[in-house]
């Protein structure tokens, strides 16, 4: 109830602003165009970004493309409500000094709407061209552009653009490099073994513990000003995390398995003779008769023996040549229906408030007249990125899912599940430190990676090269078009 107070103040605080001044009235029209870009630039992200998050899924035909747009829209909400919040104070005020507009706020409120324009532009060409761009760094280029034109090159955090460049290269490597790692562990503990069900339905409540504990740390450490997480003591949160994380690997062991045991019986055919004892049988054979032939004596055949080095790989990496039996993608599919919910999650903490950033900055020096931007982003405004999401992903989002989810690398259900899970742990402890990387650049890291590692067909690297290309534009192209914008509204109303 008193959110909801406190959310009809806000409303009412806005719309009384606009009604009682002449000052604010003469910029009415920035909010009006600003809110309005705020909505395309939120569907081009929609169309574009969330649709990364969801690729690999539909990609290994774990989900529908209808499953993956509804699961989207749900937690896209709880992640950019949740979490959120502390990466939309970096992307409003890391990038430039907003000290230098303290005595015109108005040119600061104005450059608020090139730098939705030149995002929006920017995101809706790259989805028609079916290109993965991040939003994150549209935005930063495009703050970059309106800053240019209005102050030149002074009050540019240049450190703040550094570590843009460096996340280039960090986000996807690191991404790569979780999700790399957590295959070869479930390489090791479960499709290599002799019976991958049997030894999948056992490791299933560690996965769901280890998932869900890790959300829930990152949803309370620090968490939310708006809704008090960030009140809760460490002691707190330790607490809540080992039970959220005990309360899913109890529900794994006592109702997923059962429901999965009976799911894979139902579909699988009769049985056949394992193909390695068919070999061995006939390598005894062979034996038998050259012990017969050679007069008890079997002649061994020359072997060249690998390298120690080499026989480490060899026992390390997965067999690119095996082909998983369908209960084995069965089990995974279960698990990455999860994980797909866990990377839209942490889509909607780092990107939806990257979205809303300069719609909250915009709406902040409105109402205040101030450059300062102390208040909490509103909660209304967090939701109205998230609708404008949701309308994006619905109407275009098939578009980008193609790219990152089938045609760059094959992905299966086992492999997909450690490519969303490596990259949504790297976007979430991102977006806790407040370092603005690209969720999208962590989802094509780790495919990559994992592609790389397990796929006899391995990575198709024209379009990899494509993907990286519009990554390196982005900036300076989301840039321009916003220092073309802002050069127009200096030109009218400056």
């Amino acid at each position: 109830m008193d959110t909801t107070n406190a959310i009809l103040s806000d409303i009412t605080t806005t719309i009384s602003g606009v009604v009682g001044d002449f000052d604010q009235s003469s910029v009415l029209w920035a909010l009006i165009v600003g809110i309005i870009l705020a909505f395309l630039l939120g569907a081009g992200m929609g169309a574009n970004d969330v649709s990364n998050a969801f690729g690999t899924s539909v990609g290994s035909g774990v989900v529908t493309i209808i499953q993956a747009y509804i699961m989207a829209s749900i937690f896209e909400t709880l992640g950019s409500v949740l979490v959120g919040w502390s990466v939309t104070d970096t992307m409003r005020k890391g990038v430039v000094d907003t000290t230098q507009y303290a005595d015109n706020p108005k040119e600061l409120l104005l450059g608020q709407v090139a730098i939705l324009g030149g995002c929006a532009s920017w995101l809706l060409i790259a989805t028609a061209l079916h290109m993965p761009v991040s939003t994150t760094h549209s935005l930063v280029g495009a703050t970059v552009g309106f800053s240019i034109v209005l102050r030149g090159f002074d009050g540019i955090q240049w450190m703040a653009i550094v570590k843009i460049v460096c996340s280039w290269f960090i986000s996807p490597i690191l991404s790569g490099t979780i999700s790399s790692i957590l295959y070869l562990i479930v390489d090791h503990a479960v499709l290599r073994t002799v019976n991958p069900v049997k030894s999948g339905l056992r490791a299933l409540p560690v996965f769901y513990f280890v998932c869900l504990a890790f959300n829930a740390l990152m949803v309370f450490w620090d968490g939310s000003k708006l809704l008090k997480f960030d009140q809760i003591p460490s002691w707190g949160i330790v607490i809540i995390v080992l039970g959220v994380g005990c309360f899913a690997a109890a529900f794994a062991h006592f109702i997923m398995k059962p429901r999965i045991q009976a799911k894979i019986q139902d579909s699988e055919v009769p049985p056949t003779p394992p193909i390695f004892s068919d070999l061995e049988s006939a390598r005894g054979q062979s034996e038998l008769k050259a012990f017969t032939e050679n007069g008890g004596q079997i002649q061994p055949k020359p072997k060249e023996e690998p390298g120690k080095t080499r026989k480490f790989f060899i026992w390390l990496l997965p067999d690119r040549q095996r082909v998983d039996a369908r209960s084995t993608t069965q089990l995974f599919s279960t698990i990455q229906v999860f994980t797909a919910c866990f990377a839209g999650f942490a889509h909607g903490a780092q990107d939806v408030s990257n979205a809303v950033a300069p719609l909250a900055a915009l709406i902040s020096i409105y109402r205040y007249k101030s450059t300062e931007q102390k208040e909490v982003v509103p909660i209304y405004v967090l939701l109205y990125g998230v609708l404008a999401i949701c309308v994006g992903l619905w109407t275009l989002g098939h578009r980008v899912i193609k790219t990152v989810g089938q045609k760059m690398s094959e992905i299966n259900p086992a492999s997909g599940f450690t490519i969303e899970f490596g990259a949504a742990m790297t976007s979430l402890l991102a977006s806790k430190i407040g370092l603005p990387i690209s969720t999208t650049h962590c989802l094509v890291g780790s495919v990559v990676a994992v592609g790389s590692i397990r796929s006899g067909e391995g990575i198709k690297w024209s379009i990899f090269r494509n993907i990286v290309i519009s990554w390196v534009v982005t900036l300076p192209v989301a840039g321009l078009i916003s220092a073309g914008i802002m050069l127009l509204i200096k030109w009218i109303a400056l």
